[in-house]
This record gives structure tokens, C-alpha cells and sequence, in this order.
């Protein structure tokens, strides 16, 4: 080989490295929104989850899911406000690869049907929910429940809950947006990198720098549904402060919550202990130096606790059919 040849293949073998770089250094400075979706797509992938549509009578849902029905439950999982179904990939892939697990897009969010406001109060969306689980036939037989957030208000609604990572929805800066009747910015709804970052430590404990590429990239992804997210959520509070506590006392299945100590979105002692007095038997899981995402902050512990309670209900089923 010659030395011109060596050359060649020796740019070559660079190029072919240098190449992938400068596409994700562009990616991160120029379309951090880009990378922040394939970031979302590479873990999917990774976890064994696909992607598919349910057309229910023309309303069509957007989910991912991973394993078949089988002799175990499935796991059906909803998400919070403005998130969409990859906000559990952290969870999931702690979750046992043999489990069926369903995790959609809530109305209106991401990949899912965006019609009106009828679908996006407490009733609408657990109505649509309803929908979705009897389109792709979960209501078959018995299954799982997991929801965070507005996802957890969702679910006691649903009222086939038997697991439920429930969260409270109301905290002090919902008092203060009524009380300036919503005139005020609201939190949940960020338009800039900075008010990213405040929204990102309002619903996390843990405290880190995020690059402001990163929170540009969130806004940039965020920025054309903002308009509809200010719908859901004047559709949310719009509706009764205790739309959950009045439908706690229909739900006939086991209950779990798992609660961060520190969140700083719902007070902790009121939503913890009305949802615990209301039924005796309530397992309720506090997690230390956790706020409202715990997902996030804490992937691990919830997966484990969810396990636990899902391996504890296993149990007591198996030992009332024995006894039958």
C-alpha cells in the first residue's frame, strides 16, 4: 500500500468519526428540540418499547407499549400535565421485561387526538381513557394502574384502579393564580429557558444545571402547544378543588400512593392523609428528599415500591383462590 493510499483511508477513518460529532454538536447548539426527541426515541428502543395508534371510533391514541397480555395483569400508565407517555421510561426500565406495560399519550398530548375541552376536564379525559382501554382490550381482565400527577387524579376517576402512584394537583401557586384570576405567568407553562429552569425546580428536589441549550430545546419543543395546555389546565381548574376526595369513596380496589415529601406543588399532609382516612387499607409510600416528580428523581424506588405492592396484591389473590 502506498503511502497516498494509507493516507486516503486514514481521512477516510477520520471523516467516519468526525462526522457523527460535528451532526451532534449541531444538533445540540442548533436543534437542541431534535436531539431532545431522539434522545426520547433511543431509549424506547432501548427498553424494548414500541410505539402504535388505537383508533377508537375516530379518536385516535397515541401509546407505547412493551410484552404481551398474558397470565399477569397489565400495566396501563398515565402521565401528568403537559408531559406525554415517555415521562415513565425511567420507571420501565426498572420494570420486569416479562410484565405488559401500556403507557399513553393523554388526550390532546403528543401523539394523541386533539379535539376540544370537553376532553380535557376530569370527566372527559377519564372518559376517553375508558375509551382507549376497552379499544385495545385491557378491560378483558384484571390490570394495573399507575398515574402521576394529573395522571394520578385521572385515575381514581377511572374508578378500575388497583395500583395508583396518585399525586395532589393544587398548591400554593394555584392559589396565587386564583387569586390574580390567572393573570399571573403561569409555572407550568414556561416561555423562556429561565422560566424552564424554575418550572423544572418546582417539580424536582434535586437541584442540577442544565445546560441552557437543553432548556432552550424543552421551550422550543413546548412553544406550539401552549395555547392548548393553557385549555387543560383552565379546564382542570375550573372544576371543583375536591373533584378527587368526591370520587375517592367509588374506587373498590387496593390503593398505593407514593408521594415525595418535598413537593412543593400539592401540600403533602392533606393529600396523604384524606386519601389514607378514606380507605383504611390505603398503602401509602413517603419518599425522602423527593418533590413532585418522582419518576425522575427517583426511578429506582418507585419501581421497587410498585413491584412490592403489585407482588403483595399477587399474593392475596392467589391465597383467596385457594381458598375458594
Amino acid at each position: 500500500m502506498s503511502d497516498l493510499d494509507a493516507m486516503i483511508l486514514f481521512i477516510i477513518a477520520e471523516g467516519t468519526l468526525v462526522i457523527p460529532i460535528l451532526a451532534f454538536v449541531a444538533s445540540f447548539f442548533l436543534w437542541p428540540s431534535a436531539l431532545i426527541k431522539v434522545y426520547y426515541w433511543y431509549w424506547r428502543t432501548t427498553l424494548g418499547l414500541q410505539v402504535r395508534y388505537a383508533d377508537c371510533g375516530g379518536y385516535r391514541f397515541c401509546y407505547s407499549y412493551r410484552g404481551k397480555p398474558g397470565k399477569r395483569p397489565s400495566i396501563l400508565i398515565l402521565h401528568g400535565f403537559s408531559a406525554h407517555k415517555d415521562t415513565w421510561l425511567t420507571v420501565v426500565k426498572y420494570l420486569p421485561k416479562h410484565l405488559h406495560i401500556v403507557c399513553v399519550d393523554m388526550p390532546g398530548h403528543e401523539g394523541t387526538r386533539r379535539t376540544n375541552r370537553e376532553d380535557y376536564s376530569i370527566q372527559g379525559q377519564a372518559r376517553r381513557i375508558h375509551q382507549f382501554v376497552e379499544t385495545i382490550g385491557l378491560n378483558r381482565k384484571l390490570f394495573y394502574l399507575l398515574g402521576i400527577s394529573m395522571g394520578g387524579v385521572w385515575s381514581v376517576t377511572l374508578r378500575v384502579c388497583v395500583c395508583v402512584c396518585a399525586r395532589g394537583k393544587y398548591g400554593k401557586f394555584l392559589q396565587d393564580l386564583e387569586h390574580s384570576n390567572y393573570t399571573l405567568n403561569n409555572p407550568l407553562i414556561p416561555t423562556t429557558p429561565e422560566e424552564m429552569e424554575d418550572m423544572l425546580r418546582l417539580c424536582s428536589h434535586v437541584r442540577f444545571k442544565i445546560p441552557q441549550q437543553i432548556l432552550q430545546g424543552l421551550i422550543d419543543a413546548r412553544q406550539p402547544h401552549n395555547t392548548f395546555y393553557k385549555e387543560v389546565f383552565m379546564e382542570i381548574v375550573g372544576q371543583s378543588k375536591y373533584a378527587l376526595h368526591q370520587h375517592l369513596h367509588l374506587i373498590t380496589a387496593p390503593l398505593q400512593v407514593i408521594w415525595g415529601k418535598q413537593d412543593q406543588t400539592a401540600e403533602l399532609i392533606p393529600g396523604a392523609t384524606v386519601i389514607a382516612g378514606v380507605f383504611p387499607g390505603c398503602r401509602v409510600d413517603l419518599l425522602d428528599n423527593c418533590g413532585h416528580a418522582v419518576v425522575m428523581e427517583r426511578p429506582l424506588q418507585t419501581a421497587e415500591l410498585i413491584l412490592d405492592f403489585i407482588i403483595m396484591q399477587q399474593d392475596a389473590m392467589d391465597k383467596n383462590a385457594l381458598g375458594q
